[in-house]
């Protein structure tokens, strides 16, 4: 089973979504401004990703600049801010087995493969 933590608005996600239909996959797809993560599942996602927290951070989105840009944050914090404001996850996140990728690009995804 392959997990796609989604925003159906997002070009890039809405691809790699397409990408994993055509293969047949077995797929689950989260969309994830309707079902915001928890505290816990973030933890878990970036654990799969092996990633700082920032990594997961869409910094670029007016809500980070506004509110989080040029802090120090901790990742505790950070992890907040992404339960706080779901729209700050970057997307797509694409999870098989205990491993993650951010697939942006889409190529990513041999990473999990």
């Amino acid at each position: 089973m392959i997990t796609i933590y989604h925003n159906p608005r997002c070009g890039k996600s809405r691809d790699c979504v397409r990408h994993f239909e055509a293969e047949n996959s077995e797929i689950k797809v989260v969309h994830y401004l309707q079902s915001p993560l928890d505290r816990e599942a973030i933890t878990t996602l970036l654990q799969q990703l092996n990633c700082p927290a920032l990594q997961l951070v869409r910094t670029k989105e007016p809500i980070w600049i506004a509110n989080y840009k040029g802090k120090e944050l901790s990742e505790n914090e950070i992890i907040e801010a992404l339960v706080q404001h779901p729209i700050l996850m970057e997307r797509p996140v694409v999870v098989k087995g205990n491993k993650a990728v951010i697939a942006r690009p889409l190529e990513r995804i041999v990473e999990l493969f």
